[in-house]
């Protein structure tokens, strides 16, 4: 390998600390983290580090938090430090044009999908929401149109029929950290071949909202399954019960049952028989829920003390 690179780190939430583990355990140097500021986290919303520039203080990297990359204080910091490359993974914010032509390298991202499907900010959501049995990483040349630049190495990443987004994105925070590290060490070696997306392809992951959760029990069974797991660990799937909200946690497709009852109705809501309902196709067994406020409990234990028995009607937040 020729000389290590002068790397500046571009990242904030859990799925960036692989990237930046690996880059820190790596011959190339991180002198520079920049991550968005310390929000309110938790129950108690205190103001807390998040992974990133825990991760970062663990190793002693410098850290900078600005608002926002239009701030000229950052500007000037980022003009004086001296960097060879850019790493993005999950930073959160735009990053403008002026910042591209810094490092004599670029900057490059690692994407959570297969370019060029789920260009956006959730592409591990939107891949378990559509019941996609594959997707990857994709390291990708940060360009100013979203998700668009050319694509220099990916990696394919099976998912389960019953994992949750967390489950995915976890793993794909593992493949992305490797691939990127030997995209990296290709770089400093020469010039690393780029692929072209095929923008006619793209497909778009827009943003996850709350009101996203909601279910619709017209949907199949299939689709409120892919919803409940797309949607864990945030913003959850949920319904409307006889006492308030319901917020659902794990699911099952029950396999040929047609029952011809109306979509959201209870089928069964016992401690002995489990929570099964109807759907617009196929009925669907929840396994774990919560009312509003209350704990995450299996099915069998949660009807025990909120009873939903069969012909009780569930609706839409």
């Amino acid at each position: 390998m020729n000389a290590p690179l002068r790397i500046v780190f571009f990242g904030t939430p859990e799925f960036a600390v692989p990237t930046l583990r690996a880059l820190m355990a790596s011959p190339h140097h991180v002198v520079l983290v920049v991550t968005q500021p310390d929000r309110p986290r938790g129950r108690g919303q205190k103001i807390t580090a998040g992974p990133v520039r825990q991760c970062a203080d663990a190793g002693s990297i410098p850290v900078v938090q600005p608002e926002t990359l239009r701030d000229l204080e950052i500007r000037q910091h980022l003009e004086a430090t001296r960097w060879d490359l850019g790493v993005v993974a999950a930073y959160g914010r735009l990053l403008p044009s002026w910042l591209l032509a810094l490092p004599r390298l670029g900057l490059i991202n690692v994407h959570a999908s297969l370019l060029p499907r789920y260009r956006g900010a959730s592409p591990i959501h939107h891949a378990v929401l559509h019941g996609d049995t594959e997707t990857g990483v994709t390291i990708m040349r940060v360009v100013q149109a979203l998700d668009a630049g050319a694509m220099l190495a990916t990696a394919q990443v099976p998912i389960g029929p019953d994992e949750t987004t967390e489950d995915v994105e976890a793993r794909l925070a593992t493949a992305g950290a490797s691939l990127l590290v030997d995209t990296v060490n290709r770089l400093a070696e020469g010039p690393v071949d780029e692929v072209a997306q095929d923008d006619s392809a793209a497909t778009y992951a827009p943003r996850i909202r709350k009101e996203d959760g909601r279910i619709d029990w017209l949907q199949s069974a299939e689709v409120i399954h892919n919803l409940i797991r797309g949607l864990t660990p945030w913003p959850r799937a949920s319904t409307a019960g006889p006492r308030g909200r319901l917020i659902l946690h794990a699911s099952l497709v029950v396999p040929g049952t047609e029952t011809g009852e109306l979509p959201g109705t209870v089928l069964t809501g016992s401690p002995q028989e489990g929570l099964t309902v109807a759907t617009g196709r196929g009925t669907l067994a929840v396994l774990a829920l919560q009312s509003e406020g209350g704990r995450v409990l299996e099915a069998p234990v949660f009807l025990s003390g909120y009873p939903l028995p069969p012909g009780t009607r569930l609706g839409t937040t």
